[in-house]
């Protein structure tokens, strides 16, 4: 029966489209608070790094800088050096990101496809080493570092952050391996393909959301990792970003504002930028992964 010939159903037809658009309203509302609320110390800190010291130190503050100025950016540059604190946080993040992940992905297709005592106390090993706090390792952490002659060395920093980071990364990439369907596998052994080849040709690409987002947790845990770089580097010419941002605070604790912000803005930019290039990755990956299943 059409709307046209029930009268009751013509008249709901416009309540059921105008409680559609007012739910619809509120979604977009909802999110576009919570993309404030998210935003908002990122935009904080920009408008921080282009005040004045005098209106950084006004009692009043204010939301924008009322005189946009340059010189917090100067002031940070000459007094720290971060293009070279940026780069060593660079290498370090992409190294560990890259060895987590190439480690990872043969780890957790062995873990789910080949289930053993091994296979279960790996992820036994998973689950309990994500409850011990950086204090309780660091002790043996070092001595072991420092036996192998990687103490203040960015190599030893890399490994430090590869070995802290296999975990998730494999807890993670184990849902995606669990995802792709044994009988592509099967179809491609009967091919001939070997266990090696199924799993770079058959595996690999329907992996490539679970890479990408492993990939980018990784990045961003080492580049913003603090206490381990603070602890085992000691030379100021391999120390990394995070441990020269603490270089803005007095030894009574007393920060220079306006340098510590721009600081900051720049250490943001590189995560900011990764995400960016890698986020089409993801999106594609999963709409491949889509289209494939």
């Amino acid at each position: 029966m059409s709307d046209a010939t029930n009268p009751g159903l013509a008249k709901a037809a416009p309540a059921r489209r105008r409680a559609a658009r007012v739910g619809r309203a509120g979604q977009y509302l909802a999110l576009a608070a919570y993309l404030v609320f998210l935003a908002f110390p990122l935009l904080w800190l920009v408008s921080t790094s282009f005040k004045s010291p005098q209106e950084l130190g006004s009692i009043d503050p204010t939301w924008f800088p009322r005189e946009p100025s340059l010189d917090n950016y100067r002031d940070a540059f000459d007094a720290q050096p971060l293009l070279r604190s940026a780069l060593n946080s660079l290498l370090v993040a992409v190294s560990a990101a890259l060895i987590a992940v190439a480690i990872s992905v043969p780890a957790a297709y062995v873990m789910v496809r080949f289930r053993s005592r091994i296979s279960q106390a790996g992820t036994v090993w998973i689950l309990i080493s994500q409850m011990f706090p950086f204090v309780l390792v660091i002790i043996p952490l070092f001595l072991v570092l420092r036996n192998l002659h990687l103490i203040n060395s960015l190599p030893g920093l890399v490994l430090v952050y590869v070995v802290w980071n296999l975990p998730f990364a494999l807890w993670m990439l184990q849902g995606y391996v669990r995802a792709v369907p044994p009988e592509l596998e099967e179809a491609a052994a009967m091919d001939g393909a070997g266990r090696l080849r199924t799993l770079a040709s058959v595996v690999l690409p329907m992996l490539t959301p679970g890479l990408v987002a492993t990939l980018m947790f990784s990045f961003v845990t080492a580049w913003n990792e603090f206490f381990f770089a603070l602890v085992l580097l000691k030379s100021p010419e391999k120390q990394t970003m995070s441990v020269i941002l603490t270089h803005f605070i007095g030894a009574e604790g007393v920060a220079d504002l306006g340098p510590l912000a721009a600081a900051s803005v720049l250490a943001t930019l590189p995560t900011l930028l990764f995400f960016a290039l890698l986020q089409r990755r993801l999106v594609g990956g999963m709409l491949a992964g889509a289209v494939k299943g």
